[in-house]
């Protein structure tokens, strides 16, 4: 990793990037699930002792001939969880910046934008010398401290091994039991085989967002003579004549079946996909993608809801959802859990997932 991305001023100047070319365009609601203390409405139920007579809806008591209260949704914080791969293969680079540092670049604007409204932010570091916990914590002094720790990571000499990503996965979901948002971070050079059933089962309880970062010369092979290419993983070297064009088809037909894979297993476990390339603009990819989730979120139907029991703050969850990813509210202003997605709203639309990184 490049000396300078440690430093505080390339902190500071990612934080500029981060606020001033993303900041309001990706803010959110974020809603609670349970009823309380708040300034959301949620549904109408009928009157009973003790009730606050403010919060009679007149509308509802007309239609019933019956005294109705309408409940309150709670505010509570988002709980966001990253899972940064920091193995070999991430230490590798040929336009802009590196792997890692894109890999980097991402967490640092989920981030940016969950520490402002007072979220929480963790993280698991998946590198070389194992999985790395930071707990989930609010301020930005915490997430300095993640980030510098990030930055800080070791380079992992080739050939020593080093955990899976689905073990990294495994990790996280018995660790992470509060739902939330879960970002993974990573090239996804696994088998999809091994890792794809780890992330459906995060999916099942939380909203994941997987970012999948490419480097050109993963993709097509440049005719530049004689190479000498080494695993950074196993260690192992080859020399390849890159002046073959056959050689090179080969190879680009090879990494396009590679990432269709990648792309069909992150599609079958559920999770939102972000592509991001090292010779890209990366801010402009996140917008982009954002902005596109959000017009197939208004154009899809609402999902049917199914009451799920024993929510994460020991609350019954029923209800049902609206097409823009926002929560529906229930009997007594419980959040809803659409079918098949346990996790409170959607990072890329104005859901209650809070903040839309």
């Amino acid at each position: 990793m490049r000396p300078y991305l440690a430093a505080e001023p390339a902190l500071r100047r990612l934080e500029l990037i981060v606020t001033r070319r993303l900041d309001g365009l990706l803010q959110g609601e974020h809603l609670g699930l349970v009823p309380g203390q708040g300034s959301e409405p949620a549904e109408a139920r009928p009157y009973q002792a003790g009730d606050d007579v403010r919060r009679i809806d007149w509308n509802v008591t007309a239609r019933t001939a019956a005294p109705h209260v309408r409940d309150l949704v709670v505010d509570r914080e988002l709980e966001v969880w990253t899972l940064l791969d920091a193995t070999a293969s991430m230490d590798f680079g040929t336009a802009k910046m590196e792997k890692r540092e894109l890999a980097l670049a991402a967490v640092a604007a989920v981030g940016f934008l969950t520490q402002r409204t007072g979220n929480r932010i963790g993280a698991h570091l998946l590198h070389g010398g194992g999985v790395r916990r930071l707990p989930a914590r609010t301020g930005r002094p915490h997430l300095m401290a993640l980030l510098q720790a990030m930055f800080g990571l070791p380079r992992t000499s080739p050939g020593v091994a080093e955990p899976p990503l689905a073990a990294a996965l495994e990790q996280l979901g018995r660790v992470v039991r509060r739902r939330g948002l879960v970002v993974v971070v990573s090239d996804f050079l696994d088998d999809p085989r091994s890792w794809e059933g780890p992330l459906r089962r995060l999916g099942v309880r939380h909203q994941v967002l997987a970012v999948e970062v490419v480097d050109p010369r993963e993709l097509a092979l440049p005719d530049v003579g004689v190479l000498t290419l080494i695993d950074p993983e196993s260690g192992r070297r080859r020399e390849v004549s890159t002046g073959d064009a056959r050689l090179r088809l080969r190879y680009a037909e090879a990494a396009a079946a590679q990432r269709a894979a990648i792309s069909a297993a992150l599609r079958g476990t559920g999770a939102t996909h972000l592509r991001l390339r090292t010779d890209g603009d990366w801010v402009r990819d996140l917008v982009e993608h954002v902005l596109r989730q959000r017009r197939l979120a208004r154009l899809a139907p609402a999902p049917r809801a199914t009451a799920v029991r024993g929510g994460p703050d020991g609350d019954t969850t029923s209800g049902s959802s609206s097409p823009d990813g926002s929560e529906g509210r229930g009997p007594r202003g419980s959040g809803v859990v659409p079918e098949g997605h346990a996790a409170p709203g959607g990072p890329w639309g104005r859901g209650p997932g809070g903040e839309a990184a």
